[in-house]
């Protein structure tokens, strides 16, 4: 048998970035510019947009649940068949209807992997965990700010068949990097820097399937009744709520302007080199210094860099309000899914995480819905002032009401 010659951890951040930069890029430039060319209104543009992350609301936690019993590596490998053939699927689209059912069908990938791969990676790591899952983070943060950029230049007038043949072979390679992960043997998976991902065979070994089932139906009646968790994993549907509407009607804004989609692209790789880059450090410094301190400076950035941007015109200014938006997301989302797993029972890291990533999508789904709604009323500057404002809103209820334990704010 060959040896892997890359550690387990390694694969899944190669893996990670493949995937998302696939999916980033099947979405950001093009998919505004695309559902556009289909003469769709930007009243209900966003609805489209949105499907794939509605998806997410309803997946994100059976899919924790089913890696919690049935192993982490098994349900990666299930969303990795779906980043490597969804992408072709847009290929065939001819009209709006079409795009949603690819949208939704390109949206179970994420909505499994975001949470399957975070709870891989809280169950390794007890001390610095905000550090290590953000360092995951960032490695799936490289393909996200490299895809806009490559998006942007594989668009070709109203053409895109270039940009979703481009995600179709990065989804390949993130399937083939994921079949690197070592096998399990067993349900329930221990990620380990070593070993891989191997079964945690002391406290599953004899268990039956219906045992299993009871226990896990009791740790998601705790999940369901934990406030602080709940109100941590709406701090991150706001800030995705804010991510959705940017990212889907900003390219629209700058198209407005005359902007042509290669200048547009890079706007979006800036704000991801800027989250990519100081995920790792936000998350180590959360882990010093405490969580709830970085989700209310996160939030409180983000209003005003969103608030900001209908009122930009220069690229470079609006470049330095991207990249503060980075900063934003990472301080927000490499101290919430740190927090959550701080707070959950080590047994129901996938159930928890799971639960986080769903609140998050209700965010990012609604996030293109109702701005463009507001966009048709009011115009961007008005929509975007109400983005920030809702950021405002959430920050001071994250405030008041959530009581971190030491030991999680720690």
């Amino acid at each position: 048998m060959r040896k892997n010659w890359l550690s387990p951890f390694l694969w899944l951040c190669i893996m990670g970035g493949l995937a998302i930069f696939s999916t980033t890029m099947s979405k950001n430039p093009a998919l505004p510019l695309f559902i556009k060319s289909l003469g769709v209104p930007e009243g209900t543009l966003g609805f489209i947009a949105a499907a794939s992350t509605v998806v997410g609301v309803v997946t994100s936690l059976p899919a924790g649940v089913l890696s919690d019993m049935w192993g982490r590596r098994r349900v990666i490998l299930l969303s990795m068949v779906v980043f490597a053939s969804a992408p072709f699927l847009y290929l065939l689209v001819a009209a709006p209807w079409h795009l949603v059912l690819v949208r939704v069908y390109h949206g179970l990938a994420t909505a499994i992997l975001g949470p399957v791969a975070m709870a891989a990676v809280a169950d390794t790591f007890q001390e610095g965990r905000g550090e290590r899952m953000a360092w995951y983070s960032s490695a799936t943060m490289v393909g996200r700010f490299l895809a806009p950029s490559v998006g942007g230049l594989l668009i070709v007038g109203n053409d895109f068949r270039l940009v979703y043949l481009g995600c179709g072979v990065a989804g390949t390679l993130a399937l083939l990097a994921a079949l690197r992960l070592p096998r399990l043997q067993d349900q329930k998976p221990v990620f380990s820097e070593k070993t891989g991902f191997s079964p945690l065979q002391k406290e599953t070994g004899g268990r039956s399937l219906q045992a299993s089932w009871a226990e896990m139906r009791r740790e998601l009646g705790i999940l369901f009744t934990h406030k602080d968790i709940l109100l941590t994993s709406l701090m991150e549907a706001a800030q995705y709520f804010s991510f959705g509407a940017v990212e889907t009607f900003l390219p629209l804004y700058l198209r407005g302007l005359g902007w042509q989609p290669r200048v547009i692209g890079p706007l979006f790789t800036a704000q991801i080199i800027t989250t990519a880059l100081t995920k790792p450090l936000t998350g180590r410094l959360s882990d010093r210094l405490g969580r709830k301190l970085f989700i209310i400076t996160g939030l409180l950035t983000g209003a005003i860099a969103t608030g900001l941007m209908p009122w930009i015109t220069n690229w470079w200014a609006m470049a330095l309000l991207m990249s503060l938006f980075g900063l934003s997301v990472a301080a927000v989302t490499a101290s919430t899914s740190a927090l959550v797993s701080d707070l959950s029972r080590a047994t129901a890291y996938g159930a928890s995480l799971g639960m986080l990533s769903s609140v998050m999508d209700i965010g990012h789904s609604t996030g293109p819905m109702i701005t463009g709604l507001l966009v048709a009323a009011l115009g961007y500057a008005g929509a975007f002032g109400i983005v920030a404002a809702l950021l405002v809103v959430m920050c001071a209820a994250f405030y008041l009401l959530v009581r971190v334990p030491q030991r999680a704010d720690s």
